[in-house]
């Protein structure tokens, strides 16, 4: 493919990616995927951790938040919290992945508190934790400032962060799928913050919903600009929307071949951040291989149990047995490789 002119690059050029036929761009992003990876696939072993599922906010497209569609509200205790880490990391994960709904009755010190306990516990265990729509509910509750916040975190012991909260930056969108929550300006802002501080972050767009294709091109070159100025994300995340049991009333899921092209067009456009990965738990194992063919080198891990894309119809609540997902891999055709969450190779499986 001839070199893409960015600075220059606009979001008809990018609608004009997706009207090409799907294996035409599939070839052009897995050219770019073997530029930088060959044919690994990578993923890692970790557990995820959703401390509380009550919610100041209401975001329509939610099934994880306490409300008339899921009325079984829990908070955990912080040695609960605890616990769950320790058996994650005696079942061999390396890392806890710390999302919480934005609860307001459990105060700001909780959140913080859970990182600390966990890290005097397992001290090398890597914490990925927090989403800048979290980091601006944290910044509300306790008065303080962006920068006293992810300052509180990096005290506490937060490693990285996750890049949930993104959605999608369409102002008028987010409007209507999750009014009140962080703004598309500060979830930018809080990224290039923490990137600021030497760490680094992941990107999200949730797809599939309301929002159409030049809504999500918009969204990936806002990434890319912030990419360019940072360079902080490690993996862009497309997250395809979950129907079930929320307000959005979306009945028609998005077809393979859409969210395939989805994948490509992001590689394409991101090929600033190093990483695409096809998250299995919106996608299905089998169209998360299938990416793999159209830019996507990571899947993620075995996430041993995950409650929020599950709540909303996910296949995720009970993770996935690692040597399961090292055999699918190797079915698909490629490398698996067992990565730490930094995006190091601790083990090849050739």
């Amino acid at each position: 493919m001839q070199r893409v002119d960015f600075d220059k690059f606009t979001i008809e050029d990018g609608l004009k990616l997706y009207e090409k036929d799907l294996f035409t761009l599939g070839k052009i992003a897995n050219e770019i995927r073997e530029k930088y990876h060959g044919r690994k696939t990578f993923f890692n072993i970790n557990r995820h951790i959703n401390p509380s599922n009550i919610c100041k906010d209401v975001c329509k497209f939610c099934a994880f938040s306490a409300h008339r569609k899921n009325p079984n509200p829990y908070t955990l205790s912080i040695e609960e919290c605890v616990e769950i880490a320790k058996e994650a990391h005696k079942k061999g994960a390396k890392e806890v992945h710390i999302v919480s709904a934005h609860n307001p009755e459990v105060g700001y010190g909780y959140y913080m508190n859970i990182v600390k306990e966990i890290k005097k516990e397992l001290p090398d265990i890597h914490v990925k934790a927090f989403t800048a729509a979290e980091i601006n509910f944290f910044s509300e509750l306790s008065g303080k400032s962006y920068d006293e916040v992810l300052d509180d975190m990096i005290e506490a012991g937060v490693d990285s962060m996750p890049g949930g909260g993104a959605e999608i930056f369409d102002e008028e969108v987010r409007n209507k799928i999750c009014k009140g929550k962080v703004s598309s300006e500060n979830w930018l802002k809080i990224h290039e913050l923490w990137h600021k501080r030497g760490k680094k972050s992941n990107a999200t767009m949730l797809f599939g919903h309301i929002e159409n294709r030049a809504h999500r091109i918009d969204h990936m070159l806002r990434l890319r600009r912030l990419q360019e100025k940072t360079g902080g994300f490690n993996a862009f995340i497309p997250l395809v929307y979950q129907t079930k049991n929320n307000y959005l009333n979306v009945r028609e899921f998005l077809t393979g071949v859409e969210i395939l092209k989805t994948v490509a067009v992001s590689r394409i456009i991101l090929d600033n951040i190093p990483h695409i990965k096809a998250y299995w738990p919106t996608f299905t194992l089998n169209l998360a291989l299938v990416a793999q063919e159209f830019g996507a080198d990571d899947i993620d891990g075995t996430i041993q149990k995950e409650s929020i894309q599950s709540s909303a119809g996910a296949a995720s609540k009970n993770g996935l047995d690692m040597e399961e997902l090292i055999f699918q891999i190797k079915d698909a055709g490629f490398i698996p490789v067992e990565r730490d969450s930094l995006y190091n190779e601790l083990r090849v499986y050739k």
